[in-house]
């Protein structure tokens, strides 16, 4: 049995030291996360999939959004203080990708095809789920680790405003990337038995 894909999957590993130690150039890695996204599956083949990709002073803009409009959220500035050093954590990172479902596709299949109408939302975070998966694995075979955050909804506005972003694009997750610059934590795993039913 090949095992190159699973050894792959136990190395895809949410990683929060992160760093700019990259050796990959950004037009490499862009098309990296392209390519991924592109070949990740999607139902009816409706690709509702959309992703902005931040380098630099862009990547940095970001998680500076994200202090800001967190710091309305906080009690106090201790909580704050514990906060903005997650967020810096983040913004160390090389770069972030943010995922986005397009809903103006979601409702064109909607109406489309009416007997799958109820199914087209769930579907399409299915597809988000296969490409954030393919996206993080490929960037793992790279030598890079990444986490997976999600900001949105309380981040949007603010978002779409800065990076221009389409009104029917609804941002779903927020990646950021990376040197690994610490290695990911022990993982437990809940009991086989629990977790699967197999008949033979």
């Amino acid at each position: 049995m090949e095992t190159n894909f699973i050894d792959l999957a136990k190395k895809r590993r949410s990683i929060y030291a992160l760093g700019r130690n990259v050796k990959l150039s950004t037009d490499e890695l862009t098309d990296l996360i392209k390519t991924n996204m592109k070949q990740a599956p999607t139902p009816f083949n409706n690709q509702t999939t959309r992703a902005v990709i931040l380098f630099g002073e862009s990547h940095e803009k970001l998680w500076g959004i994200v202090i800001n409009r967190l710091k309305q959220e906080v009690p106090d500035e201790a909580a704050f203080a514990r906060t903005a050093a997650k967020i810096n954590n983040f913004k160390a990172a090389f770069g972030t990708i943010l995922f986005y479902t397009e809903t103006k596709t979601v409702k064109e299949f909607e109406d489309n095809f009416p007997l799958y109408a109820d199914n087209f939302q769930d579907w399409s975070e299915q597809a988000q789920g296969n490409a954030q998966y393919s996206v993080w694995t490929s960037l793992a075979e790279n030598g890079l680790g990444a986490n997976l955050q999600h900001y949105n909804p309380l981040i949007d506005d603010e978002v779409r405003a800065a990076f221009n972003i389409p009104a029917s694009w609804r941002l779903r997750a927020e990646m950021d990337f990376g040197s690994i610059e610490a290695p990911a934590g022990d993982k437990e795993y809940m009991a086989d038995d629990d977790r699967f039913l197999v008949f033979k």
